[in-house]
């Protein structure tokens, strides 16, 4: 995760009234001044407050250059630091910028409001860069100082804590953003959930994945990990329902997807619908047709559905693509179901020659088992045939 400036973030609002005596004649727009700023001094100011906005930056320079020796009152001094703050800032000289906006804050000359403003505004900027200590230490001073923060910042102070790798201390303003925000925001939101995710809570990732499927239905990936919550929480039915919803809408398109979707099929006692599911995606080459563990899948759908037929094909095709003998094995279960004996026993001997055999005694068995059935059966032919 990683926390993006906003364009024009760090631009200070400043506003200089001209005193009584400069002010218009005829009352329009009049606006009562401080007593401590001079004519010259709120002239020079509105001028590079006017050049700030139209990021004409020389001319800001220019304009408070009289007033660099000047001696000015704590009014003066903040909105001069101000501007300085501005200009710096627009040159990419940061710290040289937060300076200034220390120099404004210690002057006196800004209201109350200002002064938490301009401290929020240094944190952001520490943020801006990366420097999540840094940000985060004068985050939790601002925290100290106002009274009711809001929920904005607690989401940076959990982004600070976050990129820091400190997840326990983001845990809480992740949480108190989310809580106090009108709308959820999907940023907030998924973070919160990332920090849930990791520490196993997967009731409160639950429902939080909910609220990012309501606001964001078109993202596959909080789906699958709804899903896979309920899994966590042993509630299979559940994510099935989430999985079956996400195929509905066409989000399921990767192999992995599918394959988790057969399975929940199958473990939810629905092999018949997983089968399809598995054959519809080999068709269209949705998952890898070079798999041999797509088409055993295919098969075990077909063997929990009692479709013995359609099963052997699947264990043919996973036989030519293994390098182990055991789809054959399973072949051979499969004819013996069926009770093709003949069938069973080539496809036991063809998996014993070709090895590297999970339990290579089991198909031993097996194939002792399956001879006399078909010596037996060959012997009934033998006898109706007569």
């Amino acid at each position: 995760m990683r926390y993006r400036n906003i364009a024009g973030l760090f631009v200070v609002a400043i506003v200089v009234a001209l005193p009584a005596t400069a002010q218009q004649t005829d009352g329009r727009n009049a606006r009562a001044a401080p007593a401590e700023m001079s004519v010259a001094t709120a002239k020079a100011l509105n001028l590079a407050i006017e050049a700030v906005g139209k990021q004409r930056y020389e001319e800001v320079a220019a304009a408070i250059a009289p007033l660099e020796s000047s001696h000015l009152s704590p009014y003066e001094r903040s909105r001069l630091e101000q501007i300085r703050f501005n200009l710096a800032f627009a040159k990419g000289e940061q710290d040289e910028g937060r300076a200034h906006l220390e120099a404004a804050i210690a002057a006196g000359g800004l209201s109350t409001q200002e002064r938490e403003q301009a401290r929020y505004q240094i944190a952001q900027s520490y943020l801006a860069e990366q420097r999540w200590q840094d940000g985060a230490a004068r985050l939790e001073q601002w925290f100290a100082s106002v009274q009711n923060p809001n929920s904005a910042a607690y989401y940076l102070l959990g982004v600070a804590y976050y990129q820091m790798g400190d997840h326990d201390r983001a845990l809480v303003p992740a949480q108190r953003a989310v809580d106090l925000s009108d709308t959820p925001q999907e940023s907030w939101t998924s973070m919160l959930v990332a920090l849930r995710l990791e520490r196993h809570e997967y009731r409160d990732a639950a429902r939080l994945l909910q609220q990012l499927i309501v606001l964001v239905p078109a993202k596959k990936t909080y789906w699958l990990q709804l899903s896979a919550c309920y899994g966590q929480l042993e509630d299979y039915r559940g994510a099935l329902a989430v999985m079956q919803l996400a195929f509905d809408a066409g989000l399921l398109t990767e192999e992995t997807e599918i394959r988790r979707y057969a399975d929940l099929l199958l473990f939810n006692d629905l092999p018949y619908r997983g089968a399809r599911v598995l054959e519809d995606a080999i068709d269209r080459q949705a998952v890898g047709l070079v798999d041999a563990a797509v088409y055993e899948k295919l098969a075990d759908c077909w063997i929990a559905a009692r479709e013995f037929e359609r099963a052997v094909a699947p264990l043919q095709r996973a036989a030519e693509l293994s390098v182990s003998g055991d789809p054959l094995v399973r072949l051979a279960e499969v004819h013996a179901e069926r009770d093709d004996w003949p069938a069973a026993e080539g496809a036991l001997r063809r998996a014993l020659a070709k090895g590297a055999l999970s339990d290579a005694a089991h198909a031993k068995v097996l194939l002792a088992s399956i001879t006399p059935q078909r010596a037996g059966v060959a012997v009934e032919r033998q006898r109706v045939s007569e």
